[in-house]
Protein backbone atom coordinates (compact mmCIF):
# COMPACT_ATOMS: atom_id res chain seq x y z
CA UNK A 1 0.00 0.00 0.00
CA UNK A 2 1.60 3.07 -1.29
CA UNK A 3 0.63 6.11 1.23
CA UNK A 4 1.32 9.75 -0.69
CA UNK A 5 2.05 11.67 2.54
CA UNK A 6 1.64 15.53 1.53
CA UNK A 7 2.62 18.96 3.23
CA UNK A 8 -0.22 21.04 3.21
CA UNK A 9 0.02 24.84 3.02
CA UNK A 10 -1.49 27.29 5.27
CA UNK A 11 -3.75 28.71 2.64
CA UNK A 12 -5.03 25.82 2.01
CA UNK A 13 -8.98 25.49 4.12
CA UNK A 14 -9.45 22.05 5.58
CA UNK A 15 -12.64 21.30 6.16
CA UNK A 16 -13.38 18.88 9.58
CA UNK A 17 -16.43 16.58 9.92
CA UNK A 18 -16.83 14.51 13.37
CA UNK A 19 -17.31 11.09 12.45
CA UNK A 20 -18.24 9.58 16.13
CA UNK A 21 -17.84 10.23 19.46
CA UNK A 22 -17.68 7.52 22.09
CA UNK A 23 -18.13 8.02 25.95
CA UNK A 24 -15.71 5.95 27.87
CA UNK A 25 -16.37 5.19 31.74
CA UNK A 26 -13.42 4.01 33.75
CA UNK A 27 -14.65 3.35 37.33
CA UNK A 28 -12.72 3.52 40.51
CA UNK A 29 -12.51 3.58 43.77
CA UNK A 30 -13.95 7.08 43.97
CA UNK A 31 -16.83 6.54 41.17
CA UNK A 32 -16.99 6.14 37.87
CA UNK A 33 -14.76 9.21 35.32
CA UNK A 34 -15.97 9.71 32.03
CA UNK A 35 -13.74 10.73 28.94
CA UNK A 36 -14.37 11.29 25.78
CA UNK A 37 -13.22 9.77 22.40
CA UNK A 38 -13.61 11.60 19.09
CA UNK A 39 -12.77 10.38 15.66
CA UNK A 40 -12.65 13.15 13.25
CA UNK A 41 -11.63 13.57 9.94
CA UNK A 42 -10.17 16.43 7.52
CA UNK A 43 -10.22 17.23 4.33
CA UNK A 44 -10.26 20.44 1.59
CA UNK A 45 -12.55 18.50 -0.71
CA UNK A 46 -9.95 18.23 -3.89
CA UNK A 47 -8.04 14.79 -2.73
CA UNK A 48 -6.26 15.97 0.35
CA UNK A 49 -7.33 14.01 3.42
CA UNK A 50 -6.50 13.33 7.10
CA UNK A 51 -8.32 11.41 10.25
CA UNK A 52 -7.68 11.74 13.38
CA UNK A 53 -8.55 10.60 17.09
CA UNK A 54 -8.78 13.10 20.40
CA UNK A 55 -9.44 12.17 23.86
CA UNK A 56 -10.01 14.33 26.51
CA UNK A 57 -12.52 15.06 29.55
CA UNK A 58 -14.92 17.35 27.44
CA UNK A 59 -16.03 16.55 24.30
CA UNK A 60 -15.08 20.09 22.57
CA UNK A 61 -11.26 19.11 23.43
CA UNK A 62 -11.88 15.79 22.37
CA UNK A 63 -12.52 17.28 19.22
CA UNK A 64 -10.21 20.05 19.30
CA UNK A 65 -7.77 17.35 19.73
CA UNK A 66 -8.71 15.08 17.00
CA UNK A 67 -8.66 17.70 14.61
CA UNK A 68 -5.38 18.46 15.48
CA UNK A 69 -3.80 14.60 14.66
CA UNK A 70 -5.87 14.64 11.44
CA UNK A 71 -3.72 17.99 10.78
CA UNK A 72 -0.18 15.88 11.17
CA UNK A 73 -1.67 12.77 9.16
CA UNK A 74 -3.11 14.41 5.80
CA UNK A 75 -2.52 12.27 2.31
CA UNK A 76 -3.00 12.86 -1.35
CA UNK A 77 -5.73 10.52 -2.78
CA UNK A 78 -6.98 10.69 -6.73
CA UNK A 79 -10.28 12.09 -7.38
CA UNK A 80 -11.07 11.85 -11.49
CA UNK A 81 -14.04 14.19 -12.59
CA UNK A 82 -15.71 13.20 -8.92
CA UNK A 83 -14.93 9.58 -8.43
CA UNK A 84 -12.32 7.27 -7.59
CA UNK A 85 -10.27 5.73 -10.62
CA UNK A 86 -10.68 1.88 -9.95
CA UNK A 87 -12.18 -0.38 -7.78
CA UNK A 88 -10.63 -1.38 -4.59
CA UNK A 89 -12.09 -3.28 -1.66
CA UNK A 90 -9.97 -3.06 1.64
CA UNK A 91 -10.34 -4.68 5.50
CA UNK A 92 -9.37 -3.34 8.07
CA UNK A 93 -9.92 -4.95 11.60
CA UNK A 94 -13.74 -6.36 11.21
CA UNK A 95 -14.92 -3.92 8.79
CA UNK A 96 -14.41 -4.63 5.04
CA UNK A 97 -15.05 -1.58 2.64
CA UNK A 98 -15.86 -1.84 -1.07
CA UNK A 99 -15.57 1.37 -3.22
CA UNK A 100 -16.33 1.46 -7.14
CA UNK A 101 -16.37 4.38 -9.52
CA UNK A 102 -19.38 5.80 -10.37
CA UNK A 103 -21.28 7.62 -13.02
CA UNK A 104 -21.73 11.52 -12.49
CA UNK A 105 -25.00 12.57 -11.52
CA UNK A 106 -25.34 9.13 -9.61
CA UNK A 107 -24.47 11.02 -6.02
CA UNK A 108 -22.59 9.38 -3.19
CA UNK A 109 -23.81 6.06 -2.19
CA UNK A 110 -22.12 5.57 1.00
CA UNK A 111 -23.36 5.59 4.45
CA UNK A 112 -22.11 6.63 7.87
CA UNK A 113 -18.18 7.21 8.46
CA UNK A 114 -17.46 6.24 4.97
CA UNK A 115 -19.83 9.16 3.61
CA UNK A 116 -17.64 11.40 5.66
CA UNK A 117 -14.72 10.22 4.30
CA UNK A 118 -15.52 10.50 1.25
CA UNK A 119 -17.23 14.15 1.60
CA UNK A 120 -14.16 15.27 2.90
CA UNK A 121 -11.77 13.82 -0.18
CA UNK A 122 -14.21 15.63 -2.76
CA UNK A 123 -15.79 12.53 -4.13
CA UNK A 124 -18.97 13.15 -5.42
CA UNK A 125 -19.98 9.65 -7.28
CA UNK A 126 -19.34 6.74 -5.95
CA UNK A 127 -20.87 3.58 -5.01
CA UNK A 128 -19.49 1.98 -1.53
CA UNK A 129 -20.69 -0.82 0.32
CA UNK A 130 -19.65 -1.51 3.95
CA UNK A 131 -19.21 -5.12 4.66
CA UNK A 132 -18.57 -7.06 8.03
CA UNK A 133 -18.26 -4.45 11.33
CA UNK A 134 -19.77 -1.05 11.41
CA UNK A 135 -17.21 0.12 14.06
CA UNK A 136 -16.29 3.96 13.07
CA UNK A 137 -12.60 3.66 14.00
CA UNK A 138 -12.26 0.24 11.26
CA UNK A 139 -14.77 2.06 8.95
CA UNK A 140 -12.53 5.58 8.68
CA UNK A 141 -9.21 3.64 8.44
CA UNK A 142 -10.87 0.96 6.00
CA UNK A 143 -12.05 3.70 3.99
CA UNK A 144 -8.65 5.86 3.77
CA UNK A 145 -7.26 2.20 2.96
CA UNK A 146 -9.08 1.66 -0.22
CA UNK A 147 -8.48 5.34 -1.40
CA UNK A 148 -4.34 5.45 -0.48
CA UNK A 149 -4.71 2.11 -2.82
CA UNK A 150 -5.94 4.15 -5.96
CA UNK A 151 -3.92 5.01 -8.68
CA UNK A 152 -4.73 7.29 -11.49
CA UNK A 153 -3.65 6.78 -15.35
CA UNK A 154 -0.56 9.39 -14.67
CA UNK A 155 0.69 7.30 -11.31
CA UNK A 156 0.85 4.62 -13.29
CA UNK A 157 2.59 6.01 -16.45
CA UNK A 158 5.31 7.74 -14.30
CA UNK A 159 5.95 4.47 -12.80
CA UNK A 160 6.39 2.11 -15.96
CA UNK A 161 8.68 5.34 -17.40
CA UNK A 162 6.40 6.43 -20.27
CA UNK A 163 4.43 9.83 -21.04
CA UNK A 164 1.15 10.45 -20.75
CA UNK A 165 1.37 11.94 -24.53
CA UNK A 166 2.38 8.24 -26.02
CA UNK A 167 -0.57 7.05 -24.25
CA UNK A 168 -3.00 9.10 -25.87
CA UNK A 169 -1.67 8.81 -29.40
CA UNK A 170 -1.20 4.77 -29.61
Amino acid sequence: MAINKVKVNSDVELKDRLVAINRVTKVTKGGRTFTFAAIVVVGDGNGVIGWGLGKAGEVTTAIAKGVESAKKNLLKVPVLKGTVPHEAEVSYGGAKVLLKPAAPGTGLKAGGAMRAVLESAGVTDVIAKSKGSSNPHNLVKATIAALSEMRDAYTIAGQRGISMQKVFKG
